[in-house]
């Protein structure tokens, strides 16, 4: 039996009229909406908020082998074969005394892999840093490897680390008789705490004046952080633009560690801004309280065609000249479902939305293209963003 599920969904939206009533009903409710749409706030300490100009993180890849694999690696010489990893081997035995004719390497135990991590801006010499590991041929599960000393370098080709150690994937596998089970992806994985920094990324923090790059760029936020860093040191705070705030170096301090240790602690009431987020791939919806929806009727309703094909043996009689054949019956069907309609007032939140449509019985999957239905109508209060 095979079942194909249609869903139309009907977007109305009900103007709002400038007269009579309806007028009315706007008028009395324009401070409240004027409130829900100045955005959430929320009170958070300076340091989650801002980093300092100059000091990002460095971007830091290399190329190495993960052994120890339970036949699951790349294949040596298969058309689609990684050759890359068969010299690799070969010239890795080579550095131990072993020379070994690339022809006749056979391992399914190994895999070529690129390994990528992030050196903080004040990570030190000797500090260990997680790193992520990636398989580059036709390796088929990279668990239970081992990661061998692999250097890792920044974009100008200086060594910066140098990555070993255990991998954990977090992925299953399951196989029977040509059928096989999967859960996350086993092709790529992480050797926590894996890379020992060599040489650290210097930074410069003997300056008069430091930089606070803002993480989410806003101008309100950055006007915020200026007035409650100069209610701590007078007039030394000036937000440049919505993602920078300039500090000037205050005469009670020497440098900029003991700025930053000053500033760290200081909450600074900051503004969230109106937006649902959401993931199709997994059907995530993720909305802030400070969203609003204009007045809208939802209307939703489905149809479900089901066809069926019943396969049986037309056998004829034992002394008869009729031959056997195989004989099929199909049987369709169609059910429509009455259409199911809500109507949003204005200014509706986030919560009575939700509640209005789960009184519907629709799932998440629906919700979603309803939301993306209503940003499309304009009715939607806020940046839609989908991932």
């Amino acid at each position: 039996m095979t079942t194909v599920r249609f869903r139309h969904f009907v977007l109305g939206l009900l103007a709002l009229a400038l007269s009579g009533g309806v007028g009315s009903a706007v008028a009395q409710q324009g401070p409240a909406a004027g409130d829900s749409a100045s955005g959430s706030t929320a009170t958070s300490e300076l340091k989650s908020m801002v980093s300092i100009e100059g000091a990002s993180s460095l971007q830091l890849t290399g190329y190495g082998l993960v052994v120890g694999l339970d036949r699951t690696g790349d294949r040596a010489r298969a058309q689609s074969g990684a050759v890359f990893t068969v010299q690799s081997i070969a010239n890795m035995l080579r550095e131990f005394g072993v020379n070994v004719d690339q022809e006749v390497l056979q391992s399914r135990n190994v895999a070529a892999v690129l390994v990528t991590a992030n050196l903080d801006p004040f990570a030190g010499t000797g500090s260990e840093i997680d790193v992520t590991v990636s398989s580059m041929g036709d390796a088929r599960s990279l668990s239970g490897g081992v990661l061998l000393r692999t250097p890792l370098q920044d974009p100008n080709k200086v060594l910066r680390a140098v990555a070993q150690g255990p991998l954990t994937t977090g992925a299953a596998q399951a196989s029977s008789q040509g059928t096989e089970v999967t859960v996350n992806s086993p092709n790529t994985g992480r050797v926590p705490n894996g890379a020992i920094v060599r040489k650290a990324h210097p930074v410069d923090l003997n300056q008069e004046e430091v930089g606070l790059v803002l993480r989410r760029p806003d101008f309100t936020n950055a006007s915020k952080i200026a007035d409650a860093i100069n209610e701590v040191f007078p007039d030394a705070a000036e937000a440049a633009h919505a993602g920078l705030v300039n500090v000037g170096m205050p005469e009670a301090l020497n440098n900029t560690s003991q700025l930053m240790a000053a500033l760290e602690g200081i909450e600074v009431e900051v503004e969230a801004p109106a937006r649902v987020v959401i993931n199709e791939r997994t059907g995530t919806i993720v909305a802030g309280g400070n969203v609003t929806i204009s007045e809208v009727m939802v209307t939703t309703g489905g149809i479900t065609v089901s066809t069926r094909e019943d396969r049986f043996v037309s056998q004829p009689n034992p002394l008869g000249e009729g031959e056997t054949q195989p004989v099929a019956e199909g049987e369709a069907q169609v059910q429509q479902e009455g259409a199911r309609s809500v109507v949003l007032p204005p200014n509706t939140n986030v919560s009575e939305l939700a509640s209005a449509l789960n009184d519907l019985g629709i799932t998440a999957r629906d919700i979603i293209s309803i939301f993306q239905s209503i940003d499309r109508a304009g009715a939607l209060q806020a940046e839609l963003v989908i991932l």
